[in-house]
């Protein structure tokens, strides 16, 4: 036997001389989990109310759906909702959509509301010049509710307005040059908000949030009304009157 053979070192494995990759790994978010805005459940809430009003979808399902819109956390829970409507895929290939009117930020509004609208086998009614409050709850029980901000003085850029009718009617009137926003639904009932994008964007935005249960909640413009600060019109005529006599 060999035995310096057995005695030889044995050769040393090669040292690997190639650069290790100490970059950080990417772990960003994918978009379907990143956190759903109010605007991103607006959005679908439209979708969804499309899709009511077309017969895609009956008032059962609506009603499901939308609540499970507004328990929703994420962007990819929300797609889940829409996923078999053809809006949902309708936009894929065009421009984005201008983004929805920003809803006021948690805790930038009180919790409780700043005016109670009650009508309890009655009505009620809120028009003419009055000072739109910042947060406005509207409550119709086998009665009916009406809301007319067209010719209301906004002292907020964000009113919020919380519907609840069972067996009622709540109705909401907004001027042409403001956003109107909605979030709601219906069980046995109808929800309706028409969506509206004012060209200034520094006009007020109406949210009108809210369900109805064998009953209507319905918010749209009223033709023809603009909104109208008398407060800048008087100051401007002091300054006017002002520098006339000066």
């Amino acid at each position: 036997m060999d035995l310096q053979k057995h005695d030889r070192p044995q050769a040393a494995a090669p040292r690997d001389t190639s650069p290790r990759d100490t970059s950080p790994r990417d772990t960003a978010p994918r978009v379907s989990e990143l956190r759903a805005s109010d605007a991103d459940r607006d959005r679908i809430a439209d979708m969804l109310r499309e899709a009511l009003a077309e017969g895609r979808l009956d008032a059962h399902e609506h009603a499901e759906r939308v609540e499970g819109v507004l328990a929703a956390k994420t962007v990819g829970e929300l797609d889940v909702f829409v996923r078999d409507l053809p809006a949902a895929h309708a936009g894929r290939h065009t421009a984005p959509a201008p983004a929805a009117p920003r809803r006021p930020a948690a805790g930038s509004l009180p919790a409780d509301p700043d005016e109670n609208v009650v009508a309890v086998f009655s009505s009620a009614v809120r028009k003419g010049r009055w000072r739109a409050s910042r947060r406005i709850h509207a409550y119709a029980v086998f009665g009916s509710v009406e809301i007319d901000l067209s010719e209301a003085v906004f002292e907020h850029q964000q009113v919020v307005i919380k519907a609840f009718s069972v067996f009622g009617s709540v109705e909401v009137r907004v001027p042409e040059n403001v956003s109107l926003r909605g979030a709601g639904g219906g069980v046995l009932g109808s929800f309706e908000v028409d969506t509206l994008d004012a060209d200034d964007a520094d006009a007020p935005v109406v949210h009108v949030d809210g369900w109805a249960v064998l009953g209507s909640i319905e918010a749209r413009p009223r033709r023809g009304k603009l909104v109208a600060d008398l407060l800048d019109r008087v100051h401007r005529k002091v300054d006017k009157g002002v520098r006339k006599h000066g």
